[in-house]
C-alpha cells in the first residue's frame, strides 16, 4: 500500500509527507525545484492541515489504512495455506517494504509474488511501490525468483467483490445518482505514459475503450472500472458518472473534478448521492475524510438530502479470495 502516517501527530505527519513527496515518481519535477517546494511551501504549512485531518478518521487502533492491510493480509494468508507466506509493506512509513522482505527471507521464501494494491497504474502509487520492491529483492545477495503483478482494474475477481460491496450499502438508500471518485492525476504524468504521443487527453473519446494507444493510461483504467462496475450494478448512463479527487494546486489534473462536479449533479436534480471510489482498495484519508466528511459536508451545504460513502473491498471475503485467486495464478504460469 501507499502508507501512513505512525500517528495524527504533526510531527509524524511531517515525516510521512517528507518522504512521500521526495519521491521523483510522485513530484516528478527536477530535484532542486522539487526539494523548493517541500521544503519552502509544503512543509511549513501542509502538516498540521493533514494531521488535523488524520485525527478525525483515526482509530484506537490506529490508522484505517493499516487495520484494513492487516486484517486483508491475514485472510489471504488463511486462503492461500501453509505453502506461503502473506506479508504487506507500505512504500512510506512502516511496515515497510524492506520489513515485509526480510520476514519473508527470513521464512526461507524462495519465489516472491509482488502485488501492489492499486487497481489502476499509475507511476506515483504502483510504479513507485513496484520499483522500491523490485530494488530490495534486487540487491540480495541471491536474487531470488520474482513475479510482479500489474493493475488489476478489469480483473473479474476486484470488479466482482466491489460491485458486491456497492450493492451490500446501496439496498435500501435508492440513490438518485452513483458517482465513481477516482484519485487524480496530473495531466502531464498520465501523458507520460501514452504509448501513442498524442493520444492521451486528445478529446472526449480517448479513454472510451482500453487500446495499445492508452494500455498504461491511469485515466483510461479509470473510465474502464466504471464501465465494468456500472454494468455488475445494472447502472445506465444517465445514474452514474465518473470523477477525479484530491488534485494539488500549481498544475493541470485530469478532470472532471469530484468537488466542482457535486454542484452540477444538485442543479441536474440529483438530491440522494452514493459515492463510491475504486481507485482505493482500503480506507484511509482520501476516501473518509475527503469524501466521507469534506464532500459530504459540500452536498449538504448545496441542499442535497442524503450522502452515502460506499466502502472500499478492504477485507471483505471476495475481495481476500480475489487477492489469492491473482497471487496463484503468477505462482501458476
Amino acid at each position: 500500500q501507499l502508507g501512513t502516517p505512525d500517528s495524527p501527530a504533526t510531527g509524524d505527519v511531517r515525516r510521512y509527507l517528507r518522504e512521500f513527496l521526495s519521491d521523483p515518481r510522485v513530484i516528478d519535477l527536477p530535484a532542486p525545484i522539487r526539494a523548493a517546494l517541500l521544503n519552502l511551501v509544503i512543509l511549513p504549512f501542509r502538516p498540521r492541515r493533514s494531521a488535523h485531518a488524520y485525527r478525525q478518521i483515526w482509530t484506537d487502533q490506529g490508522s484505517p489504512l493499516t487495520i484494513n492491510t492487516d486484517s486483508l493480509t491475514q485472510k489471504v494468508g488463511r486462503i492461500l495455506g501453509d505453502r506461503y507466506r502473506v506479508e504487506f509493506g507500505m512504500r512510506y512509513q512502516s511496515p515497510s517494504i524492506e520489513s515485509a522482505v526480510q520476514r519473508l527471507a527470513a521464512a526461507g521464501c524462495e519465489q516472491f509474488v509482488v502485488l501492489p494494491l492499486f487497481p489502476q497504474y499509475a507511476s506515483a502509487a504502483g510504479g513507485s511501490a513496484a520499483e522500491s520492491a523490485l530494488r530490495l529483492l534486487g540487491s540480495r545477495w541471491n536474487v531470488p525468483e520474482v513475479t510482479l503483478m500489474g493493475a488489476f482494474y478489469d480483473d473479474p475477481g476486484f470488479l466482482d467483490a466491489a460491485a458486491f460491496q456497492v450493492k451490500t450499502v446501496l439496498d435500501g438508500f435508492h440513490a438518485d445518482h452513483v458517482l465513481f471518485s477516482y484519485h487524480g492525476l496530473p495531466e502531464k504524468q498520465v501523458r507520460k505514459s501514452e504509448s501513442t504521443p498524442g493520444w492521451c487527453l486528445s478529446g472526449d473519446t480517448c479513454c472510451a475503450a482500453i487500446t495499445s494507444d492508452n494500455a498504461y493510461c491511469y485515466r483510461a483504467q479509470c473510465f474502464a472500472t466504471t464501465r465494468g462496475l456500472a454494468a455488475r450494478l445494472d447502472l445506465d448512463e444517465q445514474s452514474h458518472s465518473t470523477t477525479f479527487q484530491s488534485r494539488l494546486a500549481g498544475q493541470k489534473w485530469i478532470e472532471p473534478y469530484t468537488d466542482r462536479n457535486l454542484p452540477d449533479l444538485h442543479r441536474a436534480g440529483v438530491r440522494r448521492l452514493a459515492v463510491v471510489t475504486p481507485s482505493f482498495t482500503a480506507d484511509c484519508l482520501e476516501t473518509l475524510e475527503e469524501i466521507g466528511i469534506r464532500a459530504r459536508r459540500q452536498w449538504e451545504e448545496l441542499g442535497g438530502e442524503a450522502f452515502l460513502l460506499v466502502p472500499c473491498v478492504n477485507d471483505t471475503d471476495l475481495w481476500a479470495n480475489a487477492v489469492a485467486g491473482i497471487v496463484e495464478s503468477a505462482v501458476r504460469s
